[in-house]
């Protein structure tokens, strides 16, 4: 199902103040079919297990992102998944912080990482871009103080280059690890917009297998 089929309208009121915060929730990936799939798109599947969760008001294209929006109790939650390619994600994540006027701190970026074994969930407040180009591109433009939800796809064995691992698709075996790790992405994010980020750290890092 595509990002677009996920976006449904499930609650519209449109004239309901919203009298908290607005946080931008941007899943890092590669547009396009042939990726969707992918091991480095996990960070748009994670926005995509979000709008099926809570729905979302809207779909359109802002600032080269895929956006749509929903609310979390008082706070506005929009969730963006850039077009630009992972390499200069910061090119639309940048702007977006810009248009809705929020600081860093409430901009919560998830993506791929590979030296966290598959299954393993890493939340951080801040920190550089450890070696990953979308969050280079993104600390470029909003600096290095934001929320990240890491999610782990661990290196490849043998001699597969890391290029070649990370444009792979998810194997069948590893699907039921895959929505456990989407679960609690979803979960990670309620609790960073609702309670801050050190008690989702507590709550949710670590491997969800275990």
């Amino acid at each position: 199902m595509s990002f677009l089929d996920r976006f449904f309208d499930r609650n519209n009121n449109d004239d309901e103040p919203v009298t908290g915060l607005t946080y931008i929730v941007a899943g890092l990936g590669n547009p396009g079919r042939e990726y969707l799939g992918n091991r480095h798109n996990i960070g748009f599947m994670a926005v995509d297990k979000l709008a099926n969760e809570y729905g979302a008001r809207t779909v359109k294209h802002k600032n080269k992102a895929m956006t749509g929006d929903f609310r979390l109790g008082e706070h506005k939650i929009v969730l963006a998944k850039p077009q630009t390619f992972m390499n200069l994600s910061g090119d639309s994540v940048g702007p977006l912080a810009k248009f809705y006027k929020v600081d860093p701190a409430q901009v919560i970026v998830i993506y791929d990482e590979l030296d966290l074994e598959f299954g393993t969930v890493r939340i951080r407040e801040k920190g550089s871009a450890g070696g990953h180009n979308g969050m280079k591109s993104i600390i470029k433009h909003i600096g290095p103080d934001f929320p990240r939800i890491r999610l782990g796809i661990g290196r490849p064995n043998g001699k597969m280059p890391v290029k070649a691992y990370v444009l792979q698709d998810f194997g069948k075996n590893e699907q039921e690890t895959l929505e456990m790790i989407l679960d609690r992405s979803v979960s990670a994010v309620e609790t960073i917009v609702r309670d801050g980020v050190n008690l989702a750290m507590t709550r949710h890092n670590g491997s969800v297998l275990s």
